[in-house]
């Protein structure tokens, strides 16, 4: 019996680790005003505002206005990594995303749902706001 056991441990220890459905690629906002690209960065992924598609009144750029820290209120959001550090848990992507609006970062989710869009979570403890956001060529 202990070797089958030893047998069926092996086996588990040996199997790859599942990985969650790629998301990387070009994303529209549930907003459709932005398109986030999603990439690798180091060994995680990470997401930047590859467009702003709704700017400021006045053709002004938009910036970073509503960030805690006061030294990166005029940064562009073109350009801003606003999602971080997403690893697989087999499922999903887990790691941070940023809301520039609020200018607060949020646990996260991300996962390809059957129809292709993709399914971004933000969380705050065990209360979590969904967003759909589609893919763009």
């Amino acid at each position: 019996m202990w070797k089958s056991v030893a047998a069926l441990a092996a086996c588990a220890l040996a199997a790859p680790a599942m990985a969650a459905i790629p998301v990387s690629g070009k994303w529209l906002t549930a907003e459709r005003d932005s398109v986030i690209e999603i990439g690798v960065c180091g060994g995680t992924l990470c997401g930047h505002v590859a467009r702003i598609l709704k700017g400021p009144p006045g053709g002004k750029p938009a910036v970073d206005s509503n960030n805690p820290d006061p030294a990166l209120r005029a940064r562009p959001i073109r350009g801003l990594t606003i999602l971080s550090g997403f690893t697989s848990d087999g499922e999903a992507w887990e790691g941070r995303i940023y809301d520039p609006k609020s200018g607060k970062t949020y646990r996260s989710k991300l996962a390809r749902n059957p129809d292709g869009t993709l399914k971004v979570q933000g969380c705050i403890g065990p209360f979590c706001r969904t967003m759909t956001w589609t893919a763009v060529n």
